[in-house]
C-alpha cells in the first residue's frame, strides 16, 4: 500500500511539473538558399501553445544587427497560434554562407527556444 501511495505521489508531482504554457514551433531552422546581396529575405516561424496555461512571448533577440524580428505579443491560450517574422538584410556582409541565431523568450516551461536562419549570399 505504501509503495502505491509513493507511486501515485510521484505521478502527481510529475504531472504538476509539466503543467503550464509550452511553446512548440513547426520548424526551428529556415534556409533562404542562395540569394543576391541586395535582396532582403523574410521568413515566418509559426508556433503554438501546446501547454495548459496562457503563453506570453516576451522577447525575440537576434544574434546580429542584420536580423530583425517581430512576433505575436498578445497572450495565447492553450491551442492558439502565433508567429515570429524574421527579416535578414545582409547588405555589406561577406558574400558567403551564414547562419544566424534568434532567441525566443517566453513564460513557457521551455522558456528559451533558439531559431536559426541560414543561406548563402552572392553578388
Amino acid at each position: 500500500m505504501r509503495k502505491l501511495s509513493v507511486l501515485l505521489l510521484l505521478a502527481a508531482l510529475s504531472a504538476a511539473a509539466q503543467a503550464g504554457a509550452v511553446i512548440s514551433f513547426k520548424k526551428t531552422t529556415h534556409n533562404f538558399g542562395t540569394f543576391a546581396e541586395d535582396k532582403t529575405q523574410t521568413c515566418v516561424f509559426e508556433f503554438s501553445n501546446t501547454g495548459d496555461a496562457p503563453l506570453i512571448v516576451t522577447q525575440v533577440h537576434a544574434s546580429c544587427g542584420c536580423t530583425v524580428a517581430s512576433f505575436t505579443q498578445q497572450e495565447l491560450k492553450p491551442g492558439e497560434k502565433g508567429k515570429v517574422t524574421v527579416t535578414y538584410n545582409g547588405k555589406g556582409k561577406p558574400l558567403e554562407y551564414f547562419k544566424r541565431a534568434l532567441f525566443v523568450r517566453s513564460n513557457a516551461s521551455n522558456s528559451l527556444v533558439r531559431l536559426y536562419i541560414e543561406g548563402t549570399m552572392k553578388k
